[in-house]
């Protein structure tokens, strides 16, 4: 019990800390903002788990860039605990990470670092991953993500309110693959990953443990509660919160890499909702690609209480 206590109250601070060294950017009336995480983007072997919604992925990211949406990745979104070489990940996804540079260029992406992407936390590793590609028509380097910076956490200044919402991955509330993230790397290369193609999945990732996943929900809500309610965006956990007005603030986008569908969050027009892109049959027997919104949209506001 004593040892329990003592990982929560860590938990706890390793959360505040997030917040406290939070970059901030400001959320008005004419801001769009699309939050995915946990698109886990990997090599296209057996193991990428991105590979079956890709096409639904790029469909949506393009939208949101045609429509002028600032995109915010809460974390994940480059497996770089079952890959150790970009370069074969870039090459699996290359039109995604073009359009990234896409959004960046505009100065519209925002990169968080969670468990599996964590030596992203290093500016210097970030410019050597990401900071350029070698382009084989040309046979020279040219620029992909130069000068982007990961961030722990992003704080949304809401105009004409006190409170403000806070984005992380969540992570932060796992002692296991937060404090120890190093080690639960080397379980997912050395054991997990090669066991992954019999089927048996990783019972340290909350998304494949359910009572590690309740853990990690209770130590956010834990913190919300403690802080004033603070509202909280993040992901992680690939399980999608959307909560009522009087419930605890405390939202999740979900993954990319549900089966058959993609799960993210959107604010426009000061209104946040839940929303899925994902396949349908048209009656000609072709398949489509749409967005059904899950929950909301409500008012930011009513969470800023």
């Amino acid at each position: 019990m004593v040892e329990t206590n003592i990982c929560d109250t860590m938990i706890q601070q390793i959360i505040s800390n997030s917040y406290k060294n939070a970059k901030k950017i400001k959320l008005n009336c004419d801001s769009k903002f699309v939050f995915f995480s946990d698109c886990h983007r990997g090599d296209n072997s057996y193991a990428d788990d991105f590979v079956h919604n890709r096409n639904i992925y790029f469909h949506a990211l393009r939208s949101y860039y045609e429509n002028d949406f600032t995109y915010v990745e809460l974390g994940d979104g480059i497996e770089l605990w079952e890959n150790r070489d970009f370069s074969e990940i870039f090459e699996a996804h290359k039109n995604i990470f073009l359009l990234l540079r896409d959004f960046h260029l505009k100065d519209k992406l925002h990169m968080i670092w969670g468990n599996h992407d964590m030596v992203l936390s290093k500016e210097k590793r970030v410019d050597k991953l990401l900071g350029s590609y070698f382009d084989a028509v040309t046979a020279t380097d040219k620029d992909l993500l130069k000068g982007l910076k990961f961030d722990e956490g992003i704080i949304l200044d809401v105009e004409g309110y006190d409170k403000n919402i806070l984005l992380i991955h969540g992570h932060q509330a796992d002692f296991f693959n937060y404090v120890l993230w190093k080690f639960s790397r080397f379980l997912v290369r050395a054991l997990w990953k090669p066991l992954q193609i019999m089927g048996i999945k990783d019972p340290t990732s909350p998304a494949k443990n359910y009572k590690e996943l309740i853990k990690v929900e209770r130590r956010l809500k834990k913190w919300i509660e403690n802080n004033n309610n603070q509202m909280v965006i993040a992901g992680h956990t690939h399980r999608p919160r959307f909560p009522e007005p009087n419930d605890l603030p405390y939202f999740n986008d979900g993954s990319c890499v549900h089966p058959r569908s993609i799960t993210g969050i959107e604010i426009v027009d000061m209104q946040i909702s839940l929303i899925k892109w994902h396949t349908i049959s048209t009656k000609d027997g072709t398949l489509q690609i749409v967005k059904t919104i899950l929950e909301g949209p409500q008012d930011v506001a009513n969470y800023l209480k």
